[in-house]
């Protein structure tokens, strides 16, 4: 049975104050060097003609790159640069997935799931974060809804829904053999994780 939305709220109570102390350095990123005079003295000001890259994109890139530490930080760069958003909630419980912070991982992507329910990216990660605490029951709705919201599309969360399906057939399985399941990103990326460890393997496929 879902837990009430309250508890989920309550458990990010940390995450929000973590967010809060990064936030006193955030301010410094927006300077540019690029027009600046080197014999002025004056300090550089900031370049308003250039586009900074978002901390989403940014992100991403990392995850591609198997740096999910550096993907967290800069996730945590894009809450503080555009609010909480589905997509930046995601991405957060992705990332904290990968480094095998399951609970974390698990709040992050609820909230994203209860902001844009009919998204299956998010359905299908919130579905592994269950499935790596052995929460097969309950991750194998999250990953039904997602295959059936992706209209069946994606090899990822099929190949995911089949290993849920396996575990509630099998009480005695483990995920101790090291199996691997696809923690799919926004935007096209899939990410193999280690359900033993939480450790996601350095590299990313591509989604038709």
């Amino acid at each position: 049975m879902p837990v009430p939305r309250s508890r989920h709220y309550a458990r990010l109570f940390p995450f929000v104050l973590g967010i809060c102390a990064v936030a006193l350095g955030a301010g410094c990123d927006a300077i540019s060097t690029s027009s600046h005079d080197p014999d002025s003295p004056h300090a550089p000001g900031v370049d308003l003609r250039k586009d900074a890259v978002s901390g989403l994109e940014v992100g991403h890139r990392l995850m591609a790159a198997g740096e999910y530490e550096l993907a967290l930080d800069a996730f945590t760069r894009a809450y503080l640069e555009e609010g909480p958003k589905p997509e930046v909630f995601s991405s957060l419980g992705s990332a904290n997935l990968s480094l095998g912070r399951l609970g974390q991982a698990e709040d992050l992507l609820r909230r994203a799931v209860d902001m844009e329910p009919d998204w299956p990216e998010a359905l299908n990660n919130l579905g592994l974060a269950l499935l790596q605490q052995g929460k097969a029951a309950e991750a194998e709705q999250y990953l039904r809804r997602a295959y059936a919201l992706d209209n069946g599309e994606s090899d990822a969360i099929r190949d995911n829904l089949r290993r849920a399906l396996e575990m509630l057939e099998n009480s005695d399985h483990t995920d101790a053999d090291g199996t691997a399941y696809n923690l799919v990103q926004y935007g096209g990326g899939v990410y193999r994780i280690q359900s033993a460890t939480g450790a996601s393997a350095q590299e990313a496929e591509q989604q038709p």
